[in-house]
């Protein structure tokens, strides 16, 4: 961990304890649902010795608390059902209450930890669904009023309390985050303006020629019209026209008339700062202006020339053309049109008003619009935004709007306009949609996806971190995935075959246990299903933790499979041989340590040697490295030892032995390590050295593994170095940093980039960004393969 005052050690503390807390809650949802203690205690086991919810619970992630509160929910509606099923005449009792009531709690806190709440949300309300169909049905014991009494408690537990819940969550986050951040470039302008230190002063409300102002895009989180000094490598190779995120002086542009006004003999005042000493013509819908940039007086101009980056036929190239003492010419003109309804007020759909108007900048000349979209120009840009002018493009990249506007000739008591205070609700509602968006963009493909048809069978995991001959790599155990998959399919067999006979006519629903097995199996088995399914409908990134809830329905259902069939069906024999269902209970739980034992090194990130690895690769989309890992144990102690005794220990360095000139002292030789160095090479799989400009070309594309050598030097007395051939030659061997797109063993696919992300906030940066080029290479450096697997993943 690099940033300080971070507090990382309570961070991984708390999902490590709600870790060790879905342990007991699994033992006591098993008991609430009639499972013998036998059994329930082999299902907490189960969880505690599965390696996937080990490997989780260990790291800074949501998917700890999306468990743990997706199980206190099941527990809970798995009591409320007891409450229940003692009749009508039973409920309303302050348990039943409570019960019902913890249900939603529970429900809530859920849904705010990730949105696959909504999934459990799904399954409550199915099951709530079949219990008041049932009540409706029962006239004899149930009048209409009591029934809606019924419906009108459970809308209130399991409507009204998680939805409460989950808004008072996002009251608290605005109540704690109130400062800009990576992530309020996601965010519309009046948000941003509740934020510190992004709020503004109120602004002139009319804008007229001559008015300096700033112009933000409506669309792709609300950048400025910006300018520098710096030239397009292609095209016209004029100005660079950009949209740049933070407010900057290189973003004031001049609005300027298509003709220049006369002095008072009739004479065009050429200069642009003409419009200063003038009465202010306030500028209406359909005005035809020019933009002049103040810092670089050049003008936004269009031509027939492709952009930079999208070289498309309907796109036009915007540059800023021109200099000082330049009119301009014909394609600097551009018309507005006002957008009215998009504008707020009907006097800003008649003319242009700061904040309140929205419009559209159409070329005179080829007729494009100014657009601009989610394409990021190259170093040479900086990294911004990419404004071009298109032929058709979509309404809303079309679209922009004045923020600040100052004239000269505006009087203090004129109108002035700020952003609208969205309120709790419009900050809430916005904050819903941004995550939608943002979650349904993350379609790439990533290294570390997989489908969920793979997830129930354990075809492929997640490599989260590898380093000194180490990795974490998120896997199951896969004795407990199979076999509650098993039971999932066991129990649709006994239901495809129930149904049948039912139909046949046979009375298998009047056996207490046959009707006992299908609802309670049946209730779990539909649970794993709504959370399984969904995910097929998805085209976003997928990993194998989104699993994890239903794994833990399965677990459940797998747990009252083998308690019905040992403890609750008395056809089996089973049920008067106890003895037997306890020992398949310690044998099936012994069977699952010993897997968790084998898979461990993966799951704690410890020591492994390649056999033991590849023994435990049973298929070859596990894709960790057995490479990565040395041959024995005994090598990984010799490493630590090395890396221990190359650390600078602080002790002051032994004076100089003086000599005389014509004394010539003989190699005294220590065996002490008296320095420790660290030199990063970068190297390609077959361990050629990579140059700069070779590392470059990867970022993004492969991902960089840590390898190390550890190389021998031998001192005199002096500090100098004595060359020795052997140990040269025999401690040196290649280390470094290795560029590795993929397993190195299957050669698998390449990662890619998935996540856009906002722009920085971090406006320094980006200023000493502009003032050189050579300022935005960028050296790669070595980060875990699935970083991106666990980035803004809300769902």
């Amino acid at each position: 961990y690099i940033e300080p005052g971070v507090p990382y050690v309570s961070m991984r503390l708390l999902p490590a304890l709600m870790g060790v807390l879905t342990i007991p809650i699994m033992f006591l949802t098993l008991k609430a649902s009639g499972c013998k203690t036998t059994t329930a205690t082999m299902g907490a086991g189960l969880i505690l010795f599965e390696n996937g919810l080990v490997t989780q619970s260990r790291l800074i992630l949501l998917d700890s608390p999306l468990v743990i509160f997706t199980a206190l929910t099941i527990f809970a509606w798995t009591s409320f059902t007891n409450q229940h099923e003692q009749g009508p005449s039973k409920a309303f009792t302050p348990t039943w209450w409570f019960w019902l009531a913890f249900s939603g709690l529970s429900l809530g806190a859920t849904v705010s930890v990730k949105w696959v709440g909504l999934f459990t949300i799904a399954w409550i309300g199915s099951l709530t669904l079949v219990q008041l169909w049932v009540l409706l049905g029962d006239t004899k014991t149930v009048t209409p009023r009591l029934w809606f009494k019924h419906f009108f408690a459970r809308f209130f537990c399991l409507v009204v309390i998680p939805v409460s819940f989950y808004m008072s969550m996002f009251a608290i986050h605005f109540l704690c985050l109130v400062n800009p951040g990576d992530g309020d470039g996601f965010m519309s302008s009046e948000f941003q303006s509740t934020l510190n230190s992004k709020g503004m002063q109120d602004v002139p409300a009319d804008v007229a020629f001559g008015s300096r102002v700033s112009i933000r895009h409506h669309n792709t989180q609300g950048g400025y019209l910006h300018s520098h000094s710096h030239m397009y490598p292609t095209g016209s190779k004029q100005q660079q026209i950009t949209l740049y995120p933070h407010k900057d002086e290189n973003n004031v542009w001049l609005l300027e008339n298509q003709t220049q006004p006369v002095d008072l003999e009739g004479n065009e005042i050429k200069t642009p700062l003409a419009w200063d000493n003038i009465e202010p013509t306030l500028i209406e819908d359909g005005a035809v202006l020019k933009l002049y940039h103040v810092i670089t007086d050049r003008r936004v101009h269009s031509h027939d020339h492709r952009p930079p980056v999208t070289d498309a036929d309907w796109q036009n190239e915007v540059s800023a053309y021109g200099y000082e003492g330049f009119e301009g010419d014909a394609n600097d003109l551009f018309k507005v049109e006002i957008v009215k309804h998009l504008s707020d007020g009907e006097v800003a759909k008649e003319r242009l008003r700061t904040i309140e108007t929205k419009f559209k900048l159409v070329h005179i000349m080829t007729g494009c619009v100014l657009f601009s979209h989610k394409v990021k120009l190259p170093d040479w840009g900086f990294e911004q935004q990419e404004v071009t002018c298109a032929k058709g493009g979509t309404l809303p990249n079309s679209i922009w709007y004045i923020e600040s506007n100052d004239h000269p000739q505006l009087k203090e008591d004129a109108e002035k306009v700020n952003y609208r205070n969205p309120g709790f609700f419009g900050k809430f509602w916005e904050l819903q949609k941004v995550m939608w968006t943002t979650n349904a963009g993350l379609v790439e493909s990533h290294a570390w996806d997989s489908r969920p048809q793979s997830w129930p069978i354990l075809r492929r995991g997640i490599n989260f971190w590898g380093k000194d001959h180490r990795q974490i790599y998120l896997i199951g155990n896969p004795l407990i995935w199979w076999t509650s998959t098993v039971s999932v399919v066991v129990y649709l067999a006994f239901k495809a075959l129930a149904v049948l006979r039912w139909q046949r006519g046979y009375k298998d629903y009047n056996n207490v246990p046959f009707k006992r097995f299908d609802y309670e199996v049946g209730t779990s088995v539909l649970g794993w299903a709504l959370h399984w399914l969904p995910f097929f409908l998805m085209q976003r990134q997928l990993f194998l933790h989104h699993y994890f809830p239903a794994l833990y329905f399965a677990i459940i259902a797998l747990s009252q499979t083998y308690d019905f069939i040992t403890a609750r069906v008395s056809a089996l024999g089973l049920r008067q041989r106890p003895v037997i269902g306890t020992a398949g209970a310690a044998i099936f739980l012994a069977l699952s340590i010993s897997i968790f034992y084998m898979y461990s090194p993966v799951a704690y990130g410890n020591a492994w040697t390649k056999t033991d690895c590849a023994k435990a690769k049973l298929f070859e989309t596990w894709d960790w490295d057995c490479n990565t890992f040395y041959d024995s144990y005994s090598e990984y102690k010799t490493y630590e030892r090395t890396i221990s005794a190359a650390k600078p220990t602080g002790a002051a360095a032994s004076p100089a032995v003086q000599f005389s000139q014509d004394e010539i002292p003989e190699a005294h030789v220590t065996d002490r390590v008296l320095t420790g160095e660290e030199k990063i090479e970068y190297r390609d799989e077959a361990g050629n050295i990579l140059n700069e400009e070779q590392v470059k070309e990867l970022e993004g594309k492969v991902s960089f593994s840590t390898r190390y050598e550890t190389r021998t030097r031998l001192v005199d007395a002096n500090g100098n170095e004595v060359y020795d051939g052997v140990a040269n030659a025999e401690e040196e061997s290649y280390a470094g940093t290795i560029a590795e797109g993929s397993n190195q063993e299957t050669g698998g696919v390449e990662q890619d980039a998935a996540n856009e992300q906002p722009a920085s906030v971090n406006v320094n940066d980006d200023i000493e960004k502009e003032k050189s080029i050579e300022a935005s290479t960028a050296s790669a450096e070595p980060e875990s393969d699935a970083g991106a697997a666990t980035e803004k993943d809300e769902l």
